[in-house]
């Protein structure tokens, strides 16, 4: 008799692995699969609705490495992350770039995944400029647009827009001064963030730390359920 339990046991196991396997390595490769042991309040698992509401996305038109034109619309229907950045940035821009590909890999199969970066050098940063970073990088996912415009623009949706600072500063190295933080943006265009401990948002997510990294991550799959 114990022959024939094991027998069946291991029968149970072999359909469950048959059906499920395939499912389970399909969602994290596109991206939906959640680690919810990082995705709690209390005890209460981190849904959508959990992320809280940060302001809609100001509207805003630029021109990306390909030469063509990019509006916010562009974006609609999508989970987005939003950085500004420049391209002789020695600092911290490198960082966040290689942090943000690994983003563009880890959602690479998901094609409702997009991004916007925005140069804060716009005189320098043209889009042949940005069509050479990209391939530096190996920007590869189409709904990365590097993009490029007006800089009073630049800086309306940077400064006003999201309010995270971006300026010139001959005093530092580099020549402007910028934040190395990531915005979240759902489908609908709104800016989302997760709470705190107490409750709090943290309005945005450090593009420049492993810690950040992977709260954005976490975030982006919640919201691409």
């Amino acid at each position: 008799m114990k022959n024939k339990s094991y027998i069946v046991v291991g029968f149970v196991v072999l359909v469950f692995g048959i059906i499920f396997i395939p499912k389970i390595i399909e969602r994290i490769q596109n991206g939906t699969v959640v680690d919810t042991d990082r995705h709690a309040i209390g005890e209460k698992k981190m849904e959508a609705s959990d992320l809280l509401k940060m302001g809609e996305v100001p509207s805003f038109e630029f021109v990306d490495q390909n030469g063509a034109t990019i509006t916010n619309k562009d974006y609609e229907g999508k989970v987005y992350v939003v950085e500004f950045f420049f391209t002789t940035c020695p600092s911290i821009c490198p960082v966040m770039t290689e942090n943000m590909v690994k983003l563009q890999n880890r959602f690479k199969r998901n094609d409702d995944f997009a991004i916007a970066s925005f140069t804060i050098n716009p005189d320098h940063d043209t889009p042949e400029v940005l069509k050479e970073y990209a391939d530096k990088y190996e920007i590869t996912n189409p709904n990365w647009h590097l993009m490029t415009g007006d800089l009073d623009q630049v800086y309306k949706l940077s400064n006003t827009g999201f309010n995270l600072y971006a300026g010139k500063n001959a005093n530092v190295n580099g020549g402007f001064e910028h934040s190395g933080l990531f915005a979240l943006i759902d489908r609908d265009g709104y800016i989302r963030s997760r709470p705190d401990d107490f409750g709090n948002p943290i309005v945005y997510y450090d593009g420049t730390t492993d810690e950040g990294v992977k709260m954005i991550e976490q975030d982006i799959a919640i919201l691409l359920k």
